[in-house]
């Protein structure tokens, strides 16, 4: 039983490596949470695969699949146009993403994106051979978050050296190139002539010469997207606290032994290494038992809560977690400073 499961899990993970669903989840781990984006992705590939598991090859019996063939080749081809597009054009998909929130979003585009694709097709393989359906979904939707979880830990580290319209130009690039190839293979072949395939190239080559071009003279003008600038903003934020921390910290000359995470100030400084290194290891809790034998300095403390409160304005997700704890941490602090 277990062996069918791992068997769906290794083809489904191998399939993925490098496929557009690390792309995708990648792009979409700039804009929301990653734990949100993760969960999104099960959503859209339970679904997805679930399909595929139940109906298994009855599926081309209701729809062609040269049909969803071609309808997922036109949606990567829009996709790759909107990989490219610029700040002010993703109005629209702020007010989307308010409308139908992060993880629906990120599970419609994934089932939308995985309709037809290989790993939808060797779901409905392996179900049709496999007297345990589930463990064959299990499988194949682990395989896809695994898939999606090394993407976006890949990503962020090279993310950190590239420049950001490098990154939208290859996500762009390769989004056409499998909505293209989508499309040539599964368009009847009266379609697919030199004269329309040679229009199709001018036209996909002019849309994205064009918004390339806009792209290069917007970041020759300063441009940075918004979640350019709010990563930019808190990265800030925190190396500047994490230097005026310290001028809470009475030391162990007057408190004894460091209380570590424990103590408000320990447990701050903690939050805000955290948030620099951008890592998520679970900063424990303080001992509300010692407010009582503590007594801390900072004639600044103030404006770092003024400061706190800038940058928790402009975060989300695990990031306004983290700083409305930094935010309790120095309340408290306020109430026994000297």
């Amino acid at each position: 039983m277990l062996n069918e499961m791992l068997q769906a899990f290794i083809l489904v993970f191998i399939a993925e490596m490098g496929d557009k669903t690390q792309i995708l989840a990648i792009a979409f781990a700039t804009r929301y949470p990653v734990k949100k984006v993760l969960l999104g992705i099960m959503i859209g590939a339970f679904l997805n695969h679930g399909i595929a598991v139940v109906l298994g090859s009855q599926l081309t019996r209701v729809v062609p699949m040269d049909t969803v063939q071609i309808a997922a080749g036109i949606a990567f081809v829009a996709f790759g146009i909107w990989s490219l597009r610029m700040e002010e054009e993703d109005q629209e998909e702020e007010k989307a993403s308010r409308t139908y929130g992060a993880v629906l979003t990120v599970a419609l585009a994934f089932f939308i994106g995985e309709l037809g694709d290989k790993t939808q097709l060797a779901a409905i393989t392996l179900a049709a051979a496999s007297k345990h359906l589930l463990l064959v979904l299990a499988g194949t939707v682990s395989a896809m978050v695994a898939t999606s979880c090394l993407g976006i830990f890949v990503g962020k580290k090279i993310g950190n050296r590239i420049p950001e319209i490098g990154i939208k130009t290859a996500a762009s690039l390769i989004f056409l190139l499998f909505g293209s190839v989508k499309l040539y293979m599964a368009l009847p072949a009266r379609y697919v002539n030199q004269f329309n395939v040679t229009l199709y190239i001018i036209a996909i080559a002019a849309i994205f010469a064009a918004l390339l071009r806009k792209n290069h003279i917007a970041y020759r003008s300063g441009f940075v997207s918004r979640y350019g600038n709010i990563s930019r903003k808190l990265y800030e934020y925190y190396s500047n606290m994490e230097t005026e921390i310290e001028t809470l910290c009475n030391g162990e000359g007057v408190c004894g032994k460091c209380d570590g995470t424990r103590c408000p100030v320990g447990n701050t400084r903690a939050l805000i290494r955290e948030g620099l290194s951008e890592d998520e290891n679970g900063v424990g809790e303080i001992d509300e038992n010692l407010l009582e034998e503590k007594s801390f300095e900072g004639e600044n403390l103030d404006e770092m809560i003024k400061k706190t409160l800038v940058a928790r304005e402009i975060s989300q997700g695990s990031q306004r977690k983290k700083l409305d704890r930094i935010l309790a941490n120095m309340e408290r602090i306020r109430l026994v400073k000297k």
